[in-house]
């Protein structure tokens, strides 16, 4: 198991090996075409979806739960292909998610989306997907998870980075430095849409998020 982990590490693309504390792009060696998404200050460029509390503090973006239920911090923009980066740090036993291709609106029950997931524990599928399946089936659940040997990538209440690579129908994500996923859907239900943070029903839920830049592929 040790040696598949490591040969894995090994193949990461350069733009993915992060330094734990950068700030800005470059010393994230995201290289050129990046922008953020999130201005360490506000809420710019965000809307709140869902009862649960939103706000800036420290330079992140706290999410947490105050009345149990599903809460949503969505983009204003909707995107295609990009590619996302992201730290997050669950501070208390919870999940959330990275939505994506995603229509949230206030009837949270008739939402679609696609999202990556975001656990406080080993074994939680950090950096799987989860979300809509196809036109025909238009199922939700599980679409793919980490091979079972990357569950303890995840770093529990610590800080933690993600890439998110969504290229056409194919979606790729990287947690702390390691592939975790590569999948082609075969019929993707959704294409496009926005991008959105999880707050996951349960009390108490709190999550950070910070130095979130994307690059929009669809942009030339």
């Amino acid at each position: 198991m040790k040696t598949l982990v490591i040969a894995l590490a090994i193949f990461v693309p350069a733009c993915v090996l992060i330094p734990a504390r950068a700030q800005r792009p470059a010393e994230h060696g995201l290289g050129p075409g990046w922008t953020p998404l999130f201005n360490g200050k506000d809420l710019t460029g965000w809307k709140v979806v869902g009862p649960e509390r939103w706000v800036v503090e420290d330079g992140t973006i706290l999410g947490e739960g105050i009345h149990g239920k599903d809460g949503f911090l969505k983009t204003e923009k909707a995107y295609k292909d990009f590619h996302a980066y992201l730290r997050f740090k669950c501070e208390t036993p919870n999940n959330s998610g990275f939505f994506y291709h995603s229509g949230i609106e206030e009837d949270i029950s008739k939402i679609r989306f696609i999202q990556v997931e975001i656990s406080s524990i080993i074994g939680g599928h950090t950096g799987g997907l989860h979300g809509d399946h196809t036109p025909e089936t238009k199922g939700r659940g599980w679409i793919v998870w980490p091979a079972p040997e990357l569950e303890t990538v995840i770093r529990p209440f610590e800080w933690n980075e993600m890439l998110v690579m969504v290229e056409g129908k194919r979606t790729r994500t990287y947690l702390n430095g390691v592939p975790m996923i590569d999948f082609t859907f075969p019929d993707p239900r959704n294409t496009d849409g926005i991008i959105a943070l999880q707050i996951h029903p349960g009390k108490p839920s709190r999550i950070r998020f910070k130095d979130i830049w994307i690059r929009d592929l669809t942009v030339r």
